[in-house]
């Protein structure tokens, strides 16, 4: 039974369900915090949207490597993928066109992020693709979910932009920045030094530090929004200090399940306050 368990578990965090799950809780968490519908056609979209494109960009290379050799779980988080696709065709096609057109600019952001497409010679490795370019890749992966989870579901409502709109954006970006370094630090015997990750650059202990400022800034820009709701304020130190443990405790020999279970499983905790 617990084989079975550890399987099914495995295979929810590898075929990035949880992921997806964290994605739509922050996307959650934006209309809540802006006294906004919750529309579900838009949630179900990024909920699909989020597994067909992780799954691309982490196995894109993997199954182009293997060929049709592929690995049984590799096989089966394909299959997976192409059914949470064809569900993203359907539900996309449920929500505003304007809606679709900025999924599909960040869609190509995306693809462009795991495809080669460049001269060779701008890139680490000759890879030729976005996540190739050194220190680039924190920033894209930060940009692409702020845009997902604060500007598309309020542009979707046909919220106006305002301060409140642009301070949220910009938290959103540096929350996704604290909570990639981790994985940063965890990758740093991986990766190529040619990436330029901030541990690469400037040191484990330093890239803690910097994040520890850039929690500290995730928590007070808070106090630059024009509405504040200082009964869901509560809920912001609890995630900040959430936040700064995991940091402080991320080291290169981490547990299997610290940064890919945990530490993305904190937006689904966030949003748990808010709904108590």
């Amino acid at each position: 039974m617990m084989t079975i368990f550890k399987r099914l578990f495995d295979f929810y965090i590898n075929a990035s369900i949880h992921v997806a799950v964290a994605v739509c809780a922050l996307s959650i968490i934006t209309l809540i915090n802006f006294n906004l519908a919750i529309d579900w056609d838009l949630i179900f979209v990024i909920f699909f949207a989020t597994i067909s494109s992780y799954n691309f960009v982490r196995y894109f290379g993997l199954a182009k490597f293997h060929h049709r050799r592929l690995a049984s779980w590799l096989k089966h988080i394909q299959i997976f993928s192409f059914f949470c696709f064809l569900a993203l065709c359907y539900f996309i096609f449920q929500i505003d066109q304007q809606t679709i057109m900025y999924l599909v600019i960040l869609g190509g952001i995306t693809f462009f992020y795991a495809i080669p497409f460049l001269p060779r010679k701008i890139f680490v490795d000759g890879k030729k693709n976005l996540r190739a370019i050194s220190g680039l890749k924190i920033y894209v992966i930060a940009f692409v979910w702020a845009a997902v989870t604060v500007i598309i579901p309020l542009l979707n409502e046909n919220y106006s932009l305002n301060n409140d709109m642009v301070v949220t954006s910009f938290q959103r970006f540096i929350y996704v920045i604290v909570a990639t370094l981790p994985f940063e630090i965890r990758d740093m015997q991986y990766d190529s030094l040619k990436l330029g990750t901030i541990p690469q650059r400037i040191g484990v202990n330093r890239t803690k530090i910097i994040g520890v400022l850039l929690i500290l800034i995730f928590y007070f820009i808070e106090f630059f929004k024009d509405d504040i709701d200082y009964q869901k304020l509560f809920v912001l130190p609890i995630i900040a200090l959430l936040m700064l443990c995991f940091l402080a405790f991320s080291r290169t020999n981490q547990s299997q399940y610290y940064s890919s279970f945990w530490i993305e499983g904190i937006p689904i905790i966030w949003l748990g306050l808010l709904f108590l």
